[in-house]
């Protein structure tokens, strides 16, 4: 596949506008030098309408679009439940967790953890997500990203990681959060409307120039069984994805910590104007993520039928793209590319975050107006050089490191799922246990977190073990199912250390005074119809 200059005309249209949009809504008043506060939170003045957007621009990227389709080429519509489940976690994030968050100013995830529990367990989980953000989550973006560019554009891969990388840095580098949340709107409505016209052009060829609705049904016709949302056991992707657990089991710890407590998400909604803003903005970002299988999953199923025997999965989307004439093909690769950039950047802003104000300006006693407006305005503007700093190194070490990390996985997200799944039980007993429960404490939540990491790795190579019961074996050989045991264990661990030793009055200084999950009619009655297009949706596909 290649471009037409068309396509090429209307990429660097898109590049340079979104650019030049960055750069302009992240302007200051003239005399006003960009603080902490501006560049970390957007000057905590995000509306509804761009938190909801940049939450899915920062999760709708590579891994998404290019990897779940190409789970959707593999094992089909089930592994749509990542998206259609997360709309009913985000309406739970904005209904019981983000009213404390905002009660209590908070703004990055270890200041919620040094607030409830001390300073040790922060710093741990800083560096933790450091890591993590950087080594498997911007790394598998710009993998995923260069591979889609090499397939669509011809470039070649290695200099399309580097240019992805790049260009996400300069794109967020002198407006931080608020260059990349105040123009997520754009991207995302491009990667709607160009993944409708990728759906709408695979269905149309299926069926044969018919339309879509008859595409859709000779699809479910010659490839039924992926359209079974609930695997069953017999299927050869049931430890994947399996069955019921989905709905009531390890997914949730899954999704919980994902929206819930990632620094990576959670910032938008801790830059909102206010708690109303916040939860129209998470009830928004839910909708956007129904509708997401449709043009993410929907053509990786499509590719099994108009391009079977891929030799990777992750070229399914990609290899559909195909299909598009001149000038459409130049605005999805536009969109793909907004998709990219738009995640890219929004996960070098978090690392920066975390890295200056949790880490830097702790052990350097630097007071900072993300936190209490109180910072100098020359620390601020250290603090602003420090963040870019260190998003100019993450990016540099995402590029090199890639390949050897990621480059070898036939399945990119499912590589991501499972990598993740051995912190993400501890990670949600933690902050759960220190929303809800006031006697947990520092040494319960540290436990929690090495006994998740100890005994998925334990799991994760003894199972199927002999000195186990059969049914046991068949149950944790799925990573989900795995996830909800280490979880159920480290909640049991957290709670009877916390018991055994309870912490000082003084280490919990986070308050639930003036904190109402009451929520306002708009978000009660968005709520509701969120829950009923998910029943629809289960009921329809079971």
């Amino acid at each position: 596949m290649t471009l037409a200059t068309i396509d090429l005309i209307v990429l660097i249209v898109y590049a340079i506008g979104i650019f030049g949009l960055a750069q302009w809504v992240s302007r200051e008043k003239a005399g006003h030098e960009k603080n902490s506060s501006d560049y970390f939170l957007a000057s905590k003045s995000l509306p509804w309408w761009a938190i909801g957007a940049s939450l899915i621009a920062a999760n709708i990227s590579a891994e998404q679009i290019v990897g779940m389709s190409g789970s959707g080429y593999a094992l089909g519509l089930a592994i749509a439940s990542y998206e259609w489940m997360a709309a009913l976690t985000l309406l739970i994030v904005g209904k019981y967790f983000l009213p404390i968050f905002l009660a209590n100013k908070i703004y990055t995830m270890p200041q919620f953890l040094e607030q409830r529990y001390g300073k040790v367990l922060p710093v741990l989980m800083a560096v933790f997500w450091l890591a993590l953000y950087v080594f498997v989550n911007l790394t598998s973006i710009i993998w995923l990203g260069s591979i889609a560019v090499h397939k669509v554009a011809g470039v070649n891969q290695d200099y399309a990681l580097i240019a992805l990388g790049l260009f996400a840095l300069l794109y967020q580098a002198y407006g931080g959060l608020k260059a990349v949340a105040l123009t997520d709107i754009v991207q995302v409505t491009l990667l709607v409307l160009g993944g409708l016209v990728v759906s709408y052009l695979t269905l149309n060829q299926i069926g044969g120039g018919a339309g879509v609705i008859a595409g859709f049904q000779a699809l479910t016709a010659k490839v039924p069984d992926h359209f079974d949302m609930i695997l069953t056991p017999d299927n050869p992707f049931y430890n994947d994805l399996p069955g019921i657990a989905v709905l009531v089991g390890g997914m949730w710890i899954a999704n919980l910590s994902y929206w819930g407590f990632n620094q990576y998400i959670i910032q938008r909604a801790l830059a909102a104007k206010n708690i109303g803003e916040a939860q129209k903005g998470v009830v928004f970002a839910a909708y956007l993520k129904l509708l997401m299988p449709v043009i993410i999953v929907l053509p990786g199923i499509a590719a099994v039928v108009l391009a079977p025997g891929l030799p990777s999965k992750d070229e399914a989307y990609p290899t559909m793209m195909a299909l598009l004439p001149s000038g459409l093909l130049g605005l999805v690769f536009a969109a793909l590319v907004a998709a990219i950039v738009a995640s890219t950047a929004s996960k070098i802003n978090s690392i920066a975050t975390i890295f200056t104000l949790d880490l830097y300006a702790k052990a350097r006693s630097i007071a900072t107006r993300a936190e209490d407006d109180t910072g100098s305005v020359g620390q601020e503007k250290h603090l602003v050089l420090v963040g870019r700093i260190v998003a100019t190194m993450a990016i540099l070490i995402a590029i090199v490191a890639a390949r050897p990390l990621i480059g070898q996985s036939d399945q990119a997200f499912k590589f991501i799922q499972e990598f993740s799944g051995f912190f993400t039980p501890g990670i949600t007993v933690i902050f759960l246990l220190g929303l809800f429960w006031k006697k947990a404490t520092e040494a319960g939540a540290i436990v929690a977190a090495f006994t998740s990491v100890g005994l998925s790795t334990l799991l994760k190579k003894a199972v199927p073990a002999p000195w186990l019961p059969g049914w046991l074996n068949d149950f944790l050989a799925a990573f989900m199912n795995r996830m909800l045991f280490v979880f159920l264990v480290s909640l049991a661990l957290a709670v009877l250390v916390s018991l055994a030793a309870p912490a000082r009055k003084e280490k919990n200084i986070v308050s639930m005074e003036g904190v109402s999950f009451r929520t306002p009619t708009v978000f009660n009655v968005a709520g509701a119809g969120v829950i009923l297009i998910l029943v629809a949706l289960y009921a329809t596909w079971w």
